[in-house]
């Protein structure tokens, strides 16, 4: 093992960086340190690609996490070990409410607990929850960009077919049966990360927000409403940035 290095994400353990911008995607990564001053890729390993750059003064670091609860909260633990101290996810979600139309953002104050990762940080009774501060400033973020946006609770799982086709799974009738009670509880959408790095990071005392970009609603479909989906994720990354000009106290033009 490299006493230097992280093991599994593979960035040099003296960073010293404090903000983290974390997407799922490896190929997102990219595409976020357009918006940095000075971008410098850093290391790639299985799925964890890191890229560093400035937001003003402020550095910041870029790290895909992969799909899932397991890689997410090895990338936190391993970046905080490296000095981070404020995580904003950037990611993508399927939307569980009818009145959320592909495209707009979803700022999770909370996640439900349908994952295994937190279940090994923290017992099932304590919350998901997002960090305040940079909850607020996600939403100013979005107000700022003047972009439809939603905040309340999503729900985080393990099986992303078992979400889309429940019917096939031998526990169908818990499935199903838990989908319509988030949905009755007013869950916004449904995705696979949050849970664990909220988790997580109070576990390593990190801020951690998050902001996800709504692809699609099966529940509009069901409904017979047409939509076509959205997979540009570029207003998203815009507020993640906009928010750590804001918690960073950089100027962001």
């Amino acid at each position: 093992m490299n006493e230097e290095r992280m093991f599994h994400i593979g960035i040099k353990k003296d960073t010293g960086i404090e903000y983290a911008i974390l997407p799922g995607d490896p190929g997102r990564v990219d595409k976020i340190a357009e918006y940095l001053k000075e971008p410098t890729f850093l290391a790639e390993n299985r799925e964890f690609r890191s890229v560093a750059g400035y937001i003003g003064n402020t550095r910041v670091i870029v790290t895909s996490t992969g799909i899932g609860g397991p890689s997410a909260a090895i990338a936190l633990e391993e970046l905080a070990v490296c000095g981070v101290k404020t995580a904003i996810r950037v990611g993508t979600c399927g939307a569980m409410q009818e009145k959320i139309v592909p495209g707009d953002l979803i700022i999770p104050v909370a996640a439900v607990r349908m994952e295994g990762t937190s279940k090994e940080y923290a017992p099932i009774e304590y919350p998901a929850a997002a960090d305040l501060d940079v909850t607020i400033a996600l939403k100013n973020a979005c107000n700022r960009l003047d972009v439809s946006y939603f905040t309340g609770v999503v729900q985080s799982k393990d099986s992303f077919y078992g979400q889309h086709s429940p019917e096939r799974m031998p526990v169908y009738y818990e499935l199903e049966n838990k989908w319509e009670a988030w949905k009755r509880l007013g869950v916004l959408a449904s995705e696979m990360e949050t849970a664990a790095l909220f988790t997580v990071s109070r576990t390593l005392d990190i801020r951690c927000g998050c902001i996800l970009h709504a692809l699609w609603n099966q529940e509009r479909k069901k409904a017979g409403l047409i939509d076509s989906d959205s997979f540009d994720t570029d207003i998203a990354i815009k507020a993640a940035v906009y928010a750590i000009c804001e918690l960073s106290g950089e100027n962001n033009e």
